[in-house]
């Protein structure tokens, strides 16, 4: 084979674009003509046209999915991009001894996400839990709410648990960003008397921002992805509280058997994920800005 055949680099990439079709492209256009069907997976299918998709903007838990989907959003931005950056810049400025804090901050991490959802599911028990024993121990009962019970703690109190998750993650990320600054710049900072936390917010987190846009969009997307630790700990309730996209899709198709309606919420979420990518990307291009060069 002549490497300056014209057909050469497609017969390259023919094998990853044949997987990638046959993962995404060829599910993604099956599930768009799902979505225009009336179909339980056991009767005759019924073509609705956009019914599913009109119903879908009159189904109150849909956008209350969303609209938790977004303070999950919101929340995880804080507890896991914030802290992981903060955490980043602990361990960076106490040297080189900071094996130890690494692997533990990162240790979460590599927990399968159900025994997590299980041990959180406990520390937050009314009865048992060592939060709640905790505040009563110490006279604080009007502090110690029912947290996945309670709608308005419900939420929250995920987001926490995704934030102790993940903070590691970023953490790691940031980590060895920052350890990619070249060392005179921080020197000539500490020579002009800055503080270690002036030249972290002036000089280390601008350095880095191109890693932490891609940090944010990672968040974001991945927030659309959750599922499991949601659905091991609520199950989408107490009263709908902690409904996300995907519980909603999961209850829609398995529990309801609607699996053209549950298509059509598939759809919408694909098309949202995609217009939000979209967007931070033309923002990001538009900011430009300096940054480290990777």
């Amino acid at each position: 084979m002549k490497a300056d055949r014209r057909w050469t680099p497609y017969l390259l990439v023919a094998p990853a674009f044949l997987l990638f079709a046959f993962v995404v492209l060829i599910p993604a256009v099956l599930n768009t003509a799902l979505s225009v069907m009336d179909w339980s997976g056991t009767n005759q299918m019924t073509f609705v046209g956009l019914d599913n998709f009109f119903r879908a903007f009159r189904d109150d838990i849909y956008l209350m999915a969303y609209r938790n989907t977004f303070v999950y959003i919101g929340l995880t931005l804080i507890l896991e991009v914030l802290a992981g950056l903060i955490l980043a810049g602990l361990v960076t400025m106490r040297g080189r001894r900071t094996a130890f804090y690494r692997i533990a901050f990162f240790v979460p991490v590599m927990l399968p996400m159900v025994v997590i959802a299980v041990l959180w599911a406990f520390v937050y028990s009314d009865d048992i839990g060592l939060i709640n024993s905790g505040l009563r121990a110490i006279g604080l009962d009007e502090w110690a709410p029912v947290w996945l019970g309670d709608p308005s703690t419900a939420l929250i109190a995920v987001s926490v648990v995704s934030g102790w998750i993940y903070a590691g993650f970023y953490m790691a990320i940031f980590y060895a960003a920052l350890q990619r600054i070249p060392t005179h710049i921080v020197e000539a900072a500490t020579l002009d008397g800055a503080s270690q936390w002036r030249i972290f917010f002036s000089i280390r987190v601008p350095m880095i921002r191109p890693i932490i846009e891609i940090a944010v969009l990672l968040c974001v997307t991945g927030a659309f992805q959750s599922f499991d630790l949601f659905y091991v700990m609520t199950n989408g309730g107490p009263d709908h509280a902690t409904e996300i996209i995907t519980t909603y899709l999961v209850e829609v198709v398995f529990r309801f058997h609607n699996l053209g309606y549950g298509a059509a919420l598939a759809t919408i979420m694909t098309v949202v994920v995609l217009a939000l990518g979209f967007v931070f990307t033309r923002i990001r291009a538009r900011a430009g800005g300096a940054g480290l060069e990777y």
